[in-house]
């Protein structure tokens, strides 16, 4: 059994489709705006698991993820190999971070940002 398909909720699809693909550099594997369904990929691994960016107009769906938001919860944790040089990048691009990259007593780097659609996402370097 694998993952296949993860659903992250956003404000509005179409918007969270840009900044999911031009931002962070996802790559499309589904697009229908008209039906408000859109499915990316991490351009390292397109064969992996795919997310869903999913409407959050369902009043549970709303609530959870404001929840989330208001207590600085990642919605999702997207893993990198150099923080600092994804952190720099993004930061060229107008993301908002809202934790820089930081050791953590794991060993590992983390940094936290704001996906413009509603969601904090973390980066997360493991060291090997």
């Amino acid at each position: 059994m694998k993952i296949t398909l993860v659903s992250v909720f956003v404000k509005d699809p179409i918007e969270a489709h840009h900044f999911y693909t031009e931002i962070l550099g996802f790559r499309t594997q589904r697009f229908m705006p008209e039906y408000n369904l859109a499915i990316v990929v991490s351009p390292e691994q397109p064969e992996g698991t795919a997310l869903l960016l999913e409407p959050n107009d369902n009043p549970i769906a709303g609530s959870y993820q404001q929840a989330l938001y208001a207590q600085g919860m990642p919605a999702i944790v997207f893993g990198v190999a150099d923080i600092q040089q994804e952190f720099t990048r993004l930061k060229q691009l107008g993301v908002v971070f809202r934790q820089e990259p930081a050791r953590q007593e794991w060993g590992g780097y983390t940094a936290l940002f704001e996906d413009t659609c509603g969601n904090l996402i973390q980066l997360a370097q493991q060291l090997e």
